[in-house]
């Protein structure tokens, strides 16, 4: 019980899943497989996001411009563990000796209250290199399926799938990855680490639109009961 909750401020973690956009369809014949590759082929999008050179030069930006920003929450995150340790002690002892189950799940409470105060803290303070990382995803995701095509088109492939959905490939032929992440450098050499003012993910600017259309349906509904 009382481990769990300082697992939860082991580490801070500055990486967020990036959503990547989709692959675009294949409008054209494909041209005859170039290089020996095959017309079915596979590829690794997150080896290609991870290893492109905006990626890479991006994440060295990074870690530079918010050192100060991890630095920070790093030491506030000792501190909150620093004072949540002596509590979680106290529970530890007062369950070997068969306390109560009301000041068991009092002190419990404490703790976790304490605990998700501190991990809404971390994230504010993070929350600039977050939507760094995000914005330079974001970016990355917007070439990565115009890369993608141009490698189709340019190896004569025309069916490509996800490496993690293959089961087993007996040769690199198959395999698109480097040429995918070839093209992506040559099309995104660089990215911007620093996201325009109230910049929003996707993902929130979508959910957003979402709600606003749910919004604007429910209101033309009610106007067209009256």
């Amino acid at each position: 019980m009382t481990q769990r909750s300082l697992t939860k401020l082991a580490f801070v973690s500055l990486v967020l899943a990036g959503s990547t956009s989709a692959l675009a369809a294949h409008a054209a014949a494909p041209a005859a497989p170039a290089s020996g590759k095959s017309a079915i082929a596979v590829v690794n999008m997150s080896a290609v996001i991870g290893n492109s050179t905006a990626y890479r030069t991006a994440e060295q930006q990074r870690q530079t411009a918010f050192k100060p920003v991890v630095d920070q929450a790093n030491a506030r995150k000792a501190q909150i563990i620093a004072q949540l340790q002596p509590m979680v002690d106290k529970l530890k002892r007062d369950e070997a000796a068969h306390a109560s189950q009301a000041d068991l799940a009092q002190e419990q409470a404490a703790i976790e209250q304490i605990q998700q105060a501190g991990q809404q803290e971390l994230q504010r303070m993070l929350e600039p290199a977050q939507l760094s990382e995000a914005y330079v995803q974001e970016q990355i995701g917007d070439k990565l399926g115009s890369a993608t095509q141009a490698a189709m088109t340019r190896n004569g492939v025309s069916l490509l799938l996800k490496s993690d959905s293959v089961l087993q490939v007996t040769s690199q032929n198959y395999d698109l990855t480097p040429e995918v992440l070839a093209e992506l450098n040559a099309e995104l050499p660089s990215v911007s680490i620093t996201p325009p003012a109230g910049w929003e993910p996707r993902e929130v600017r979508d959910q957003r639109a979402a709600q606003e259309a749910q919004q604007g349906a429910a209101r033309g509904t009610a106007a067209g009961g009256r």
